[in-house]
């Protein structure tokens, strides 16, 4: 087990958030925390810029106002949420007072390290991470990157299923197929960034037959079979003759490459 930060990554609709809950109980067991839908990276990225920092004001009210506009969730999420918002509160105090210095993503690492603080480890997910990640990874220099990627075509159908209030989803496949391309493009782009032992790529239907486990564990170094074993795919996979427009298609390629060797055919069965 590592201290340095576990961020999941993944689009909509590609199982993260069932993953999400499986690591959650896994690190509060041992004694950490993982966050299902934290997004203090994402808020913080929104509501902290340099310009806040000249102006000496950083606006913790709004950022704790859309935190809680769909909680993030999760064993142990209320101790959490209430060391956020003492970190944020003093961070504003500071700011406010030209003592927190002018680097946005300096106090922004401060702030994340801050509401982890003493825990033997820590992770987040939000699927929004994916848009913001030469920012993350200024912020959280050493921290561990598992990506989820799911067939764009189960993405898609499964974005297209999506019920609630979400006005952003796609309502053609067409669409969903060019949103899920577009964010899993952001990845590749910022992956050679990363140094290869701190990122792992996962296919989701690898994940739910158990087949990425023992990559798991070893990557983070904990026990996480018992808290795995009841993840299931909750849609069809997609099939080898359903074809996928050329640069999707390119994408989802060069993801199946990373996420070697565990894949092995070019679509899930």
């Amino acid at each position: 087990m590592t201290t340095s930060p576990l961020i999941l990554l993944g689009a909509q609709r590609c199982g993260t958030t069932a993953f999400a809950y499986a690591l959650n109980l896994a690190f509060h067991d041992a004694g950490g925390h993982f966050t299902v839908n934290g997004k203090v990276p994402y808020l913080l990225h929104r509501w902290l810029s340099r310009q806040d920092l000249t102006d000496r004001h950083l606006r913790t009210d709004e950022i704790l106002h859309a935190l809680d506009r769909r909680p993030p969730d999760g064993a142990g999420v209320d101790a959490w949420r209430t060391r956020v918002e003492q970190s944020l509160r003093t961070a504003a105090r500071e700011v406010a007072e030209g003592t927190a210095g002018d680097d946005p993503a300096a106090l922004a690492r401060r702030i994340l390290t801050e509401s982890n603080q003493d825990l033997p480890c820590w992770g987040d997910k939000y699927n929004e991470y994916l848009l913001h990640l030469p920012w993350l990874g200024d912020v959280l220099p050493d921290a561990r990157y598992v990506m989820l990627v799911r067939h764009p075509l189960e993405a898609a159908r499964s974005m297209l299923r999506w019920t609630g209030d979400r006005p952003w989803v796609p309502v053609s496949e067409a669409a969903a197929l060019a949103k899920w391309t577009a964010w899993n493009a952001h990845w590749l782009d910022f992956a050679p960034r990363v140094p290869a032992e701190r990122r792992l790529v996962i296919e989701y239907q690898a994940l739910c037959r158990g087949e990425e486990t023992a990559r798991l564990e070893e990557f983070t170094g904990m026990n996480l079979r018992p808290y795995l074993a009841g993840l299931a795919p909750r849609n069809p996979a997609a099939h080898a003759d359903d074809t996928l427009p050329p640069e999707t298609a390119a994408v989802w390629e060069a993801l199946q490459q990373a996420a070697a060797p565990a894949l092995t055919t070019t679509t899930p069965r």
